[in-house]
């Protein structure tokens, strides 16, 4: 089973985690669903960029990112090439380390 490893993150995950999972999982659901409340401010709709997160190992073991996808990340705070949003990510068979960015842009608060 791969571990998805979560680097600390001031609010959300002040002391970091270790997630086991199965493979083609949602990323945003099993954050989540371990306590970590990442926002998702379009309720995973593909509609926002709030759940942005920076996969900085395994990201090539992840679903591929679609246009639309790509789309929405331009808009995404700290933009990386290892950016994706959580909620179209799938998990593959590798371990990922994950950081959630310390800002995300909210349209939905914003606009």
């Amino acid at each position: 089973m791969p571990i998805i490893k979560i680097v600390p993150h001031e609010e959300l995950c002040p002391n970091g985690a270790e997630i086991s999972v199965e493979s083609n999982k949602n990323l945003c659901e099993i954050l989540l669903n371990h306590g970590i409340e990442i926002e998702h401010a379009c309720e995973m709709a593909r509609a926002c960029t709030t759940c942005h997160v920076v996969v900085r190992e395994g990201f090539n073991s992840l679903n591929e990112v679609d246009e639309m996808e790509e789309d929405l990340l331009d808009r995404a705070w700290g933009l990386t090439s290892q950016s994706r949003l959580s909620c179209q990510a799938r998990t593959g068979n590798e371990d990922l380390i994950i950081e959630i960015p310390k800002y995300t842009i909210n349209h939905a608060k914003e606009g």
